[in-house]
């Protein structure tokens, strides 16, 4: 693990140093200067670099196109069908669509690597529909964009945050205000929409989770903002050892309750209700965790938030927090532009780097903060904080 030196933390007043930013005018002239461009085209030592360039734009500017190709499939169910290869006539009849529609559908898939040319005229798998067949939290995720995609439509209202109201904005009301997160409460559909999407896309962080962190010296895991139980289910068999509690909204705890009944671990895992913003949370616990919740909240109900876990934890406990985190300007960013157009979609929350995370971390009391490295960073990564002396 490497500790954060949150004196090292990227500013706005960040800057190059002076001879990269004359290097950067003199790029810029040329990379906008159509001679340069046919140069760079008709040379053979520099044209691959504008054939990929030209492709990446392109790709860019087609990025909508490839994203409805991918739904399409998965509302077809396309990448189970094709698990067996099938032709192209058989996938017709099985998905009652035109032939000739729907091969210009496979054919799209193909040329983004979702299907395969198969032996006599067959499509199956592609490298990149394999893991969408494989995992249905990925489905779940690419059927629950096209919500998504209707707030994209007018990117600059969504900026704006005009008259319009996201969708995505009623499709997670929990974080938006204590009226809706009342409604949540109430015996309806809501709270079972929005937690069982958690729950189907979780495996992968939970993954990263229980491959990066040593489990061993706790005793008692309390699992904040937990849903249906998805990682406590999990972590209850990685690490026989330990108790578990989850804390979420009360018919959300309901919920987790009963998976934890039914998967027979109510002896070693409990659920209690309430909200982590109004409420104390519950004791006892040496380890609190808190998966994807801190992205979802503006930082002042994540400071509240850090506050009460820094609050329940003993002298010496642990806060393991795991989620999507920016990259910091001098790496290479992963997800960034997507989680930042989605939680502005949401309506509350952002994406934040690690130092900024630790920041807050430090505010709520925590004096010990580390980074503990992920085998994919694009899922999570993980900062661990220590509820200790700190020194003046």
């Amino acid at each position: 693990m490497k500790t954060l030196d949150l004196a090292k933390s990227d500013t706005p007043g960040w800057s190059r140093p002076a001879w990269r930013e004359l290097a950067d005018k003199w790029l810029d002239r040329c990379f906008t200067s159509e001679r340069f461009y046919r140069w760079s085209v008709s040379n053979p030592l520099t044209r691959w670099i504008t054939q990929r360039r030209s492709q990446q734009v392109f790709d860019l500017m087609a990025g909508f196109v490839y994203s409805q190709v991918l739904l399409a499939c998965v509302r077809l169910s396309i990448f189970q069908r094709v698990q067996e290869p099938q032709t192209l006539r058989a996938l017709a009849q099985q998905t009652e669509m035109r032939e000739a529609a729907l091969q210009r559908l496979l054919d799209s898939a193909v040329a983004l690597r979702l299907l395969a040319w198969r032996g006599d005229q067959r499509y199956g798998l592609g490298a990149l529909g394999a893991p969408i067949a494989a995992f249905p939290g990925i489905q779940a995720m690419i059927e629950h964009h096209a919500t998504l995609y209707q707030d994209l439509q007018d990117p600059l209202a969504l900026l704006r945050d005009g008259p319009m109201q996201p969708q995505m904005n009623g499709y997670w009301p929990y974080v938006n205000s204590p009226a809706s997160a009342q409604a949540i409460q109430s015996p309806d559909a809501t709270y079972q929409r929005y937690s069982d999407l958690m729950s189907a896309s979780q495996p992968f962080v939970v993954d990263e989770i229980l491959a990066a962190y040593s489990f061993e010296d706790h005793r008692h895991v309390l699992d904040v903002g937990g849903g249906q139980g998805t990682f406590v289910s999990r972590l209850a068999r990685h690490a026989p050892h330990l108790s578990l509690k989850l804390f979420d909204l009360p018919q959300v705890a309901q919920l987790a309750a009963q998976n934890l009944e039914r998967q027979g671990l109510a002896d070693r895992a409990t659920a209690a209700g309430g909200s982590f913003l109004t409420d104390e949370l519950p004791t006892g616990a040496d380890l609190v965790t808190l998966i994807r919740i801190a992205h979802d909240h503006p930082d002042q109900d994540v400071l509240t938030l850090l506050k009460a876990i820094y609050r329940a934890l003993p002298a010496g406990g642990t806060l393991l927090l795991a989620e999507p985190m920016a990259r910091e300007r001098h790496e290479s960013p992963l997800g960034d532009a997507y989680f930042h157009f989605y939680l502005l979609a949401m309506g509350s929350g952002r994406l934040r780097t690690p130092h900024e995370l630790s920041s807050l971390m430090k505010q709520a009391g925590f004096c010990l903060v580390e980074h503990v490295p992920t085998q994919m960073p694009l899922h999570a990564q993980i900062l661990v904080g220590r509820k200790s002396k700190c020194l003046p």
